[in-house]
Formats: C-alpha cells, sequence, structure tokens
C-alpha cells in the first residue's frame, strides 16, 4: 500500500499505483500517467478479491477521494498503518526493526470527525457543500458524510438549504466573485454545543439577518455563529478577520479534566474519542513525576500542555497563531491550571531564546504539522538535549526523517500509531526518544 491508500502492483516490471486495489489482489486497471519511476493505473475490476475487502458504505465513496480506504476491512487497515510507520523509519533513521506497536484503533470508526469545513457552490441549478472530486473541480456532495459526527451534518445541510431559500451570493473561484465560500461547523462532543462559521470573500453578506434568524430557528443547539472574511484568491480556508454574528465567540469543549474554549480558527483534535489515548500515551512516554520543566512545542489550544500539567512542575507552551494562544490561557485559567504559560512565536526561535535564558527542559513534546520539524528546531533540542522527546507526529515520512536527525543523540525507544481518521490513510503517533547517555 502507497502512502495514500492506493495498492502498489505490478504489470511487465513496471510499478503501478492504482487507487482502491489491494495487497494480495490481481486487478485490471487502465494506466492513465506514466513518471519517471512509476505509473498510475484506474482500477477497472478486480479478478481476485483480498480477503481484506469490503463492500464501501457510502454513496459517494469513489467519487469524493476523502475516506480511500472504506474499501478494506477495519482491522486490515490498523495494520497498514502499522506498516506505514515502520517503513519510513526503517528507511530514514536506518533502525532494522523499528520498534512500532500496534495501531490503537476504534470500537466504531464511523462519526467521529467533530469538524466539517465545506466549499458550497452553485452545481448545475442546485446548491452543493462538499468536496471537490480528486483531480479536479467537480464538487461531490458530502453533506451527509458518515465520518462526520451526525450534527455537524445537520448544520451543513441546514446552511445549504436556506442558502438556497434565500439566494445568497455564493462564491465563483474562477472569476473571484460571490460572498458566501465555505461553510465550518464543529460540535463539542462531551459539551454538545455547536459552532458555525461562515466563510465570506467580502464582509458584507447579503440577507444576514435573515440568514442568522433561520439558522437559529432550525438548530436550536447552536451556540455561535461567526463569519470570517477571506477576501483573497486562495485555496487557504480562513482569512484574518472573524466577526461575531450572534451567540457566544467560542464553544466549551472537555478532554477528561480539561476545559478548552475553541475560537473558529483554534486547532483542536477532529477525533475526541481517540485523541484522550493518544494524550495518555504521550503522558506515559513522558513519565513525570511532578519535577519535570515541560516544552509544549506547537501547542496550539494548550491540549497536550494542560493535559500534562497536573503532573509536571511547570509547562512552556509555544504556537504561531495568537488566536490559539489567547486561548490556551483561557484553557489553563478554565482548567484551574497555573503552572502553565504560552507565548505566541515560531517553536525554533522561541525555544532558542529560552535557552539563551537559562530554562533546560526535562522533556519536550512536540507536535508538528505535516511537514515535520524545522531544522532550526531539531538543532535546538540536539543543542538542548532534553532527557526525553515525546513526537506526536501526523506524517511518518517527515517523523522517519526527523528522527534520523536526532538519532545522534536519541535512542527511538517506542512508536504508538494511534488510528485518528479511520477509513482513511492517515495515521498519528507517538513517539518516545530518550537521551543515550541517560
Amino acid at each position: 500500500m502507497g502512502i495514500n491508500g492506493e495498492g502498489i502492483g505490478y504489470a511487465e516490471r513496471q510499478v503501478i499505483f492504482v487507487p482502491g486495489a489491494l495487497p494480495g489482489e490481481q486487478v485490471v486497471a487502465e494506466v492513465v500517467k506514466v513518471e519517471q519511476r512509476h505509473a498510475v493505473g484506474k482500477l477497472i475490476r478486480v479478478k481476485q478479491k483480498s480477503k481484506d475487502r469490503v463492500e464501501p458504505p457510502c454513496a459517494v465513496y469513489d467519487q469524493c477521494g476523502g475516506c480511500t480506504l472504506q474499501h478494506m476491512s477495519y482491522q486490515a487497515q490498523l495494520e497498514m498503518k502499522r506498516e506505514l510507520v515502520r517503513e519510513p523509519l526503517s528507511r530514514y533513521a536506518g533502525l532494522k526493526k523499528p520498534p512500532v506497536e500496534p495501531t490503537v484503533g476504534m470500537a466504531d470508526p464511523w462519526g467521529y470527525r467533530n469538524k466539517a469545513q465545506l466549499p458550497i457552490v452553485e452545481h448545475k441549478g442546485e446548491v452543493v457543500v462538499g468536496l471537490f472530486q480528486a483531480g479536479s473541480h467537480q464538487i461531490v456532495d458530502v453533506s451527509g458524510c458518515a465520518v462526520q459526527h451526525p450534527m455537524t451534518n445537520r448544520i451543513v445541510q441546514e446552511v445549504r438549504d436556506i442558502a438556497k431559500e434565500l439566494g445568497i451570493s455564493l462564491y465563483q473561484e474562477k472569476v473571484h466573485k460571490g460572498e458566501l465560500r465555505t461553510v465550518v461547523a464543529r460540535v463539542g462532543f462531551e459539551t454538545g454545543q455547536c459552532q458555525l462559521t461562515l466563510v465570506t470573500r467580502t464582509r458584507e453578506l447579503s440577507r444576514k439577518n435573515d440568514l442568522v434568524k433561520r439558522i437559529v430557528e432550525r438548530i436550536p443547539e447552536i451556540t455561535s455563529i461567526m463569519q470570517n472574511v477571506n477576501p483573497a484568491k486562495t485555496s487557504l480556508i480562513f482569512g484574518d478577520e472573524t466577526i461575531p454574528l450572534w451567540g457566544t465567540g467560542d464553544i466549551q469543549e472537555r478532554l477528561g479534566d480539561v476545559q478548552f474554549s475553541l475560537s473558529p480558527r483554534a486547532f483542536f483534535q477532529l477525533n475526541p474519542e481517540q485523541t484522550p489515548k493518544l494524550y495518555n500515551l504521550v503522558a506515559d512516554a513522558a513519565e513525570l513525576t511532578g519535577k519535570e520543566v515541560v516544552v509544549d512545542a506547537y501547542c496550539g489550544v494548550g491540549t497536550i500542555g494542560l493535559w500534562l500539567a497536573p503532573k509536571a512542575k511547570e509547562v512552556h507552551g509555544m504556537d504561531i497563531t495568537p488566536e490559539a494562544i489567547a486561548d490556551a490561557k483561557r484553557n489553563a485559567k478554565m482548567s484551574g491550571v497555573d503552572n502553565a504559560r504560552f507565548v505566541v512565536g515560531a517553536a525554533e526561535k522561541i525555544l532558542v531564546d529560552w535557552m539563551k535564558q537559562g530554562l533546560r527542559p526535562d522533556v519536550v513534546v512536540v507536535d508538528p504539522p505535516r511537514t515535520g520539524l524545522h531544522q532550526d528546531l531539531i538543532e535546538a533540542l540536539l543543542k538542548t538535549a532534553p532527557k526525553r522527546i515525546v513526537y506526536v507526529s501526523c506524517n511518518p515520512s517527515t517523523l522517519g526523517k526527523d528522527c534520523g536527525q536526532l538519532g545522534k543523540k536519541y535512542e527511538i525507544k517506542k512508536v504508538t500509531p494511534v488510528d485518528m481518521f479511520p477509513q482513511t490513510a492517515h495515521v498519528e503517533c507517538c513517539s518516545l526518544l530518550v537521551r543515550k547517555d541517560n
């Protein structure tokens, strides 16, 4: 299997990537693209099926490109994700037998996403909220998505219908005109609070008052309605300005004993059922006794740092998003945590500054974006040399490459994959790196 969930096979010694094919299968595929080292095939039919093949329950599974593994049994998905983590650690970190544990899965791998962010467009006379089909600008209606929480689906469907009823001006990407461009719905699994953010091209939104009134009437569970203005011709969803339209600015959520206040742009794990499992793995790896100084790099709204704070001497977190840091500070106050501080800034710069001020962390937790650790941060970690690094990764390739560099001073003790996104090829994992001279 490839990193995007495609099957990798051979025809006359030519490597061919075939989305929808599984290991052990013999398939008929049409070659649609030829690259220097491989070709890409379109699955025509399966001649010899894998025992792991199942019937995808989603009607638009083969169109939207969101869940690429619905045709694979869940147990096989978990085994595949363990292999996806093991392979780059072997290749880039030089580990003959990477210490990768079995993937931590879900009892029910459906309806787990707490947030939907979908473009809203007019297509063939209909208002559609969905995803763009892979490799095209053809929109696929996914307003009833099987991996979304039922409440986010309901919010999206109601907004779609109300926008059509009121004749709201919708964004047209080709000509960069129109108003409403994206619908973002978020639900608190523990609190039940719901947040709707309408992303617009312009600050003006036609029939705004009628739109808000109908949303509140039809979705009484709504807690917060916000407008985010993104005037740029870009694929980025959010702009810099956010305007309250109705209700509270933030919604509340809980993870264990920690309270979180979430603004529209704040990052928060999308799978609340798996998140405590991941954070407990982080806590186990950190082995805190109450005497340790912890640095939480890429801290977001403070989720990991606040999870660890009760067992640490002090926690220091940083993130480049000001709204996230404001949320982190508020979350610490709401949760009664007084031994954590959060600052705005890039992890690679802030850690170096803290080192100059005399801070010497015992444990550093990193949870970087898919691009992995900034090179300056890797060098800072090697210079600071904390006893333990706990690396939370959403990209096995960059994890492997970063561990290859950190391996100069650290031994990779354990890596545990966690299935945060069932039915997709994405996998997160928690890795423990211990300084070699400990």
